[in-house]
């Protein structure tokens, strides 16, 4: 069993025997559980301009919101299983160990897709020019995350697999080092710190996700709060749904909105934007790929137990408020 998903399983544990003195959300309080990166750019926005709370209150209630900012989708995953969180916004890959964990979560939305938004870099001068360079090299990732699938993918592409490599489990932020000081070949990585690294003559993209991989990142709710909160959920995606129309028409203001939130100056933060769609539905083909995910997950053995996709993903509460 992998370290997350050990991790996670003992998480879930604690809390349903009560160690975790957590109790449910009151009535009258939605708790949202944000990373501070650009692929939840519309929900930042939405925030910014208040249009949470005025779509929440449109459904007859006035809840507080509490908001909670976590480093990466793991730390997410515990504060769920801990009964912490009712919105979650994570990657595929974190949403589906957590599920696989016993989470009991659904994912509602979509945050956004980006296949160029995620890839496989190396040294701007490094030798390495295609996939099968990578054979025998450093390859740093973070074990379980989005860019993890991408790089078996591009291994693939190469005629090679993670066995071909010396994978090593990194923070993005350890490998945006490792690759600058030389101690690691590549590393799979995401916005922002591909722009940030190609801003500074530091890496190349070897490979991004087009053709291979969507880069889909998705909303989770509770169960619970969907059922006893349906409402309040679409409002939600609405809200989202006008933070990304928003950032389609203004790309420079919304940047401007937002950089504080996402940690990134604002003229890098308009680059990164347009590489991300934000809409929010769920389609057919955005739940194949969430499925290709889970099968990587399951064939590395991040995960322990199959996760049904089909039961997992709910494409209507979308369309009930009017997004398709």
């Amino acid at each position: 069993m992998s370290n997350i998903y050990r991790t996670l399983t003992a998480a879930l544990v604690t809390a349903l025997l009560g160690v975790v003195a957590v109790g449910a959300a009151s009535a009258n309080e939605i708790r949202i559980a944000t990373q501070p990166i650009p692929q939840y750019a519309p929900i930042f926005v939405a925030k910014q301009k208040k249009w949470v709370e005025e779509e929440l209150n449109k459904t007859g209630g006035k809840p507080a919101i509490k908001w909670t900012s976590f480093s990466a989708g793991p730390p997410i995953n515990e504060s769920f299983a801990a009964g912490q969180q009712d919105i979650g916004f994570l990657g595929d890959t974190p949403a589906i160990i957590g599920k696989g964990a016993g989470i009991d979560t659904r994912i509602v939305g979509l945050t956004s897709t980006g296949p160029k938004a995620l890839a496989v870099v190396v040294p701007t001068n490094s030798p390495i020019k295609s996939p099968k360079d990578l054979k025998g090299k450093k390859v740093a990732v973070v074990k379980g995350s989005y860019a993890h699938h991408l790089l078996a993918l591009v291994l693939q592409k190469g005629g090679l697999s993670v066995n071909d490599i010396e994978l090593i489990n990194l923070s993005q932020a350890d490998s945006a080092t490792a690759i600058v000081n030389g101690n690691i070949d590549a590393a799979a990585v995401w916005e922002p710190l591909i722009t940030k690294l190609e801003s500074k003559g530091a890496v190349r993209v070897l490979a991004d996700g087009t053709g291979i991989k969507k880069g889909i990142l998705v909303i989770i709710a509770t169960n619970d709060f969907v059922t006893r909160n349906r409402e309040q959920t679409k409002a939600l995606l609405k809200a989202y749904q006008r933070g990304a129309r928003f950032i389609k028409s203004n790309p420079k203001e919304a940047a401007q909105l937002i950089a504080g939130d996402v940690n990134l100056p604002a003229d890098l933060l308009v680059k990164v934007l347009a590489k991300f769609d934000y809409h929010p539905a769920i389609h057919a083909d955005d739940i194949e790929e969430i499925k290709k995910s889970e099968a990587f997950m399951r064939g590395a053995g991040l995960i322990k137990a199959p996760v049904n996709i089909d039961a997992f993903a709910e494409p209507g509460l979308a369309r009930e408020s009017g997004i398709k």
